[in-house]
């Protein structure tokens, strides 16, 4: 069982997939807990797990990132609990599959709200608190999808291009103080973000998908080393090199090839 060491890591989607493996390697650590997702069901499984497993506090919040205000209701609700935040780990988003012109707008402009807008309020309340001490750690979760447009998934790749490029104007902003901002890349990893968008019939997911835990390891060591980002993974390490002196159409076509349907 962990020692406990009375610092709290705030981790969002945290109920399952990469945000669950973080949230585990933070609590084997001894880092008390702040876990936040929509289910409250959910929530509450895993907190009684890694509470009875490594004998840390875990408070569970469900709030829905989708809503415009949820981000400030979080962080209201972290302050009122009178917690100083050392880890913030920004790791809720999602997709939605499918040709831009044949997907509900509404459901878009969603995944907008939540993967940018949410992802940026709460980066600007704990971040605020963080350098006003002159220490804390923040782990934004990008993804190699970053890199290169998407053909049959664009609004998510246009997300992910802003996370990477956000954190990283951040990452100077922060270079004379002791706060640290590091970027998470994974690749496609086995998590239920493919049932979320809608991807079941993508090509991608005849492709070898990643370990969550691994993704999830790889991305805690380089926020424990206060690295800018980490790119998860051999072959998506080389995915990004070559895409960055290959012409964009060329990638396109690549992603294009990779992302569409089964039946194509």
């Amino acid at each position: 069982m962990a020692q406990l060491n009375n610092k709290y890591a705030v981790i969002t989607g945290a109920s399952s997939g990469i945000g669950y493996e973080l949230a585990k390697l933070f609590a084997q650590d001894g880092y008390n807990l702040v876990i936040v997702s929509r289910t409250e069901s959910d929530l509450q499984n895993v907190a009684s797990e890694f509470s009875s497993k490594y004998g840390v506090e875990v408070v569970s919040i469900a709030k829905d990132l989708f809503n415009p205000e949820a981000a400030f209701e979080l962080y209201d609700e972290v302050k009122k609990r009178n917690i100083e935040v050392d880890v913030f780990v920004n790791n809720a988003g999602q997709g939605q599959y499918g040709l831009f012109v044949d997907s509900d707008i509404r459901r878009l402009l969603d995944i907008i709200q939540l993967n940018i807008s949410s992802f940026t309020a709460l980066t600007h309340l704990f971040l605020k608190d963080m350098v006003a001490r002159n220490e804390g750690k923040i782990l934004q979760l990008a993804s190699i999808a970053s890199e290169v447009p998407g053909p049959w998934q664009a609004v998510y790749h246009g997300t992910k291009a802003y996370v990477l490029q956000f954190t990283e104007g951040l990452i100077r902003e922060l270079k004379d103080s002791d706060v640290t901002v590091t970027a998470l890349q994974p690749g496609a990893t086995q998590t239920d973000f493919f049932n979320k968008a809608e991807m079941q019939e993508s090509k991608i997911l005849d492709t070898n998908l990643a370990d969550p835990a691994k993704v999830a390891k790889d991305g805690y060591q380089a926020l424990m080393k206060g690295d800018d980002k980490v790119v998860s993974g051999f072959k998506n390490k080389v995915m990004v090199a070559t895409s960055n002196i290959m012409p964009d159409t060329m990638v396109a076509a690549q992603m294009e090839t990779m992302q569409e349907p089964r039946d194509k």
